[in-house]
């Protein structure tokens, strides 16, 4: 692998560019964050905003008490999330555990949502503390199953420990199984990497080793996807992408519940990476009870009134 020319895969040269990153000024991002947080939209561009929000849904199960009939459940209401109006888009991929993944497919292919994709979390999701030949495996048993996305954790143990090319050929590996196979989401768990110089760092050191996506927490840590660290992930895709003219994408997850929080970060996108991040392929937001809220606000600015719960599922 080139590693797009930045570093050569040694140690020395992975610590050597990540030491030369500029620091976070912490004030100044938690500021402008906030800022952002305040702007409105307009009636026009909130339709626009909830239909492309409901587009960048990763609708995600996650539980210990998942059963196939609620992830057959779940791949319904992705491809098709109000099934009386067809106009709603379907969301951007359906992410469960890897046991899951064929229950998934094989659904989603049944009801000829074959486009839409499933993800897998996966190298021993949440904890990540497993061997690596787990991971591996962990991760092409996925693949092979019909997963076109894998969101792998990374050793945070590892990182916080200075351990940064444990992490790096770890992601390196797992980036060799996805092969052109899946695209890979590299989850750092921003809260528990303490500072957002480390959220910097650990997000170019995923990028270089090959990530396709950054993503912010599993959803199991709190804090998750605050607006200051989606904020620093997004000012370095943008700022990684000047550098290699490579794309990459970031996918908020954990604690984004509301039509007003998505808007929050689509803004964020906006202001921060760009347009061009504003496609599914380049944004998504994981979450599990967000679609029922675009939902209903959509409806609201449809009829005028906001539906039931009940009448978008209970999630």
């Amino acid at each position: 692998m080139s590693f797009y020319g930045l570093v050569d895969g040694s140690d020395s040269s992975l610590r050597n560019y990540l030491k030369q990153l500029p620091g976070v000024d912490q004030v100044g991002a938690e500021a402008r964050a906030a800022m952002l947080a305040t702007r409105s939209i307009k009636t026009t561009s909130k339709a626009w905003a909830i239909d492309t929000a409901i587009s960048m849904v990763d609708l995600t199960t996650l539980e210990g008490a998942d059963t196939p009939g609620k992830v057959q459940a779940l791949c319904s209401k992705a491809f098709r999330p109000d099934p009386t109006d067809l106009t709603v888009p379907r969301v951007g991929a359906v992410c469960v555990y890897n046991d899951m993944v064929g229950i998934a497919r094989q659904h989603l292919d049944s009801i000829g949502a074959q486009e839409l994709p499933v993800a897998a979390v996966s190298t021993a999701f949440p904890s990540g503390r497993a061997s690596m030949a787990v991971k591996l495996q962990d991760t092409e048993d996925a693949i092979v199953a019909g997963a076109a996305e894998i969101d792998m954790v990374i050793d945070r143990g590892a990182f916080l420990s200075g351990r940064l090319i444990e992490v790096f050929e770890e992601i390196v590996a797992i980036r060799e199984v996805c092969g052109d196979r899946a695209h890979l989401k590299v989850i750092l768990e921003t809260g528990e990497l303490v500072t957002l110089d480390n959220v910097r760092k650990a997000s170019y050191l995923a990028m270089l080793a090959g990530a396709d996506f950054i993503k912010t927490s599993t959803g199991k840590v709190a804090p998750a996807a605050t607006a200051p660290v989606v904020l620093v992930m997004l000012e370095a895709v943008r700022d990684f992408y000047d550098l290699t003219k490579v794309r990459i994408g970031v996918k908020p997850a954990g604690g984004i519940r509301t039509t007003k929080d998505a808007i929050k970060q689509l803004v964020l996108v906006n202001e921060t990476a760009g347009p061009e991040w504003l496609n599914p392929s380049l944004f998504r937001i994981g979450a599990s009870a967000l679609l029922n809220d675009l939902l209903m606000q959509r409806m609201k600015m449809s009829d005028g009134y906001y539906a039931s719960p009940n009448y978008v599922t209970i999630d």
